[in-house]
């Protein structure tokens, strides 16, 4: 998805906002997560690639693990099972791991930072469930948590109706955003180049949308308000 409103040439809104990044460039995809590193999914086939757990090598091969154990003897053990003792070497217990996710701004860090160390979770949510926000996928595999689907979390804040103290187009904002989450798993909400890619790109340009809630931090501190009602349960 590419942006439809050029920002460059619009003035700041106020002494408090930083200028919006540039429009994505030919090569970026704004308003879907980037897809994790490592993962090569031949046509037709299943998800492959090569994750590391302390520094140990092991390849994807459909829904097993394959790696060398200490001694050199190849071990084969199904991807959830694998992961599950990856990620509890990570997270020592599940208030460890929701005490992380509560107090991280961005939740995409923690998912950048489990890819960066050899452990992405889009082989595991093809197994799992591609309809499970990062967050129940690490909770139900490593913790044995039930989960809820990103649509059930959508609609449970829906419910509550948590935004009435914004103006009508503000609230408009934050449903669009709240869709985005439940239909394509964008959980970086507070990155403003989403509000460059439909539908944002026809209620106004992103500065406008911006002003709708005040300045820039107002606009960032109402995502992350989003972000505490979605997983307001989860604890």
């Amino acid at each position: 998805m590419r942006s439809g409103h050029a920002t460059d040439n619009v003035p700041p809104i106020s002494d408090e906002d930083e200028p919006l990044p540039p429009e994505p460039g030919d090569d970026e995809t704004v308003g879907m997560d980037p897809q994790t590193p490592n993962i090569n999914i031949p046509p037709g086939g299943t998800p492959r690639g090569k994750i590391y757990v302390d520094g140990v090598g092991a390849n994807i091969i459909a829904e097993r693990v394959e790696y060398l154990d200490d001694d050199g003897k190849l071990v084969t053990e199904s991807l959830r099972d694998f992961t599950k003792r990856a990620l509890k070497k990570r997270f020592a217990s599940l208030d460890d791991f929701l005490s992380r996710w509560t107090a991280a701004e961005r939740k995409q860090a923690i998912i950048e930072e489990l890819a960066a160390e050899g452990l992405p979770l889009d082989p595991l949510a093809e197994e799992v469930g591609n309809d499970l926000d990062p967050f129940d996928l690490i909770c139900h595999v490593a913790f044995d948590r039930p989960p809820l689907t990103r649509r059930e979390r959508a609609e449970n804040v829906r419910k509550r109706d948590v935004f009435t103290k914004y103006g009508p187009k503000a609230r408009a904002v934050l449903e669009a955003l709240l869709q985005k989450y439940q239909d394509q798993g964008v959980i970086n909400l507070d990155d403003p180049r989403i509000l460059q890619v439909p539908p944002f790109d026809t209620m106004g340009t992103p500065l406008e949308l911006i002003r709708q809630f005040g300045t820039r931090a107002d606009f960032e501190r109402a995502v992350h308000e989003l972000q505490s009602a979605l997983y307001e349960t989860a604890a």
